[in-house]
C-alpha cells in the first residue's frame, strides 16, 4: 500500500530511522506500507530459502530473506539521504560479497525472489520487475501461492527480464545462476 502522495520525498536515511513493527520500501522516494504476511506466504519463503541455502552451503554465494534491505541504484560514494529506492525482496541471492553491508545489498542481487500476496500483485508483477530489469538483476522469480507455480524471468543481454519458464507445483525449478541447482516446488508448494 502506497502512503499519501504529497511533497514528502523519502530516502534510505528516513528508512533508518522509523521503528515499529512495520515495514516499508521506497521507489522513487515514495514509501509503500508491506501488509503483514500469511502463513502460507511465510512457509513458502522458508522452504525456497532453506533448499536455496542448503544448495549454497561453502559456495561463494548467499541466500538472504526479508527484511534485506536492497538498494537497487546505489552508487559508490552515496550516503543514505541520496538513495530514494529501497526494495525488500523475499528472497535475494548476492554473490559478490562486496555489494554487502550490515543493512543488505547496494545494487543488484545476482537473483531475487518474490512470493506473491493478495495486496502485491501488480507491486510485484509490474513495479518491482521494472525495477529488477532497470537494476540488472539476472534472475527473477515470482512464486504464486494460490496457483502453486513460480514464473522465472531471465536478462535477454539486452537488459531486459523476460519469461523463460512456468513451473507448477510438482515440477523441479532449475536456477539457472546456479549450476546444478534445483528447486522442489513439492516442497514449496507442500500445504
Amino acid at each position: 500500500m502506497q502512503l499519501p502522495a504529497g511533497t514528502i520525498q523519502y530516502t534510505f536515511a528516513d528508512c533508518l530511522k522509523w521503528s515499529g513493527n512495520e515495514q516499508f520500501e521506497i521507489i522513487n522516494g515514495q514509501a509503500f506500507l508491506m501488509a503483514p504476511l500469511s502463513r502460507f506466504h511465510q512457509s513458502i519463503c522458508f522452504e525456497l530459502g532453506r533448499q536455496l541455502g542448503n544448495f549454497l552451503d561453502g559456495k561463494p554465494c548467499r541466500v538472504y530473506p526479508a527484511p534485506f534491505a536492497v538498494r537497487l541504484f546505489e552508487k559508490e560514494g552515496d550516503r543514505p539521504e541520496d538513495i530514494d529506492t529501497m526494495v525488500e525482496p523475499d528472497l535475494s541471492i548476492v554473490c559478490d560479497s562486496g555489494k554487502l553491508d550490515r543493512y543488505g545489498c547496494k545494487g543488484a542481487p545476482d537473483m531475487v525472489i518474490e512470493v506473491l500476496s493478495p495486496s502485491s500483485l501488480r507491486h510485484d508483477r509490474l513495479i518491482k520487475l521494472n525495477l529488477y530489469q532497470q537494476a540488472g538483476v539476472r534472475e527473477y522469480w515470482i512464486a504464486d501461492p494460490e496457483n502453486r507455480a513460480v514464473q522465472v524471468f531471465l536478462q535477454d543481454g539486452n537488459g531486459f527480464l523476460r519469461i523463460h519458464e512456468e513451473y507448477g507445483r510438482e515440477d523441479i525449478a532449475r536456477v539457472n545462476i546456479l549450476d546444478g541447482c534445483f528447486i522442489e516446488l513439492g516442497k514449496v508448494f507442500a500445504e
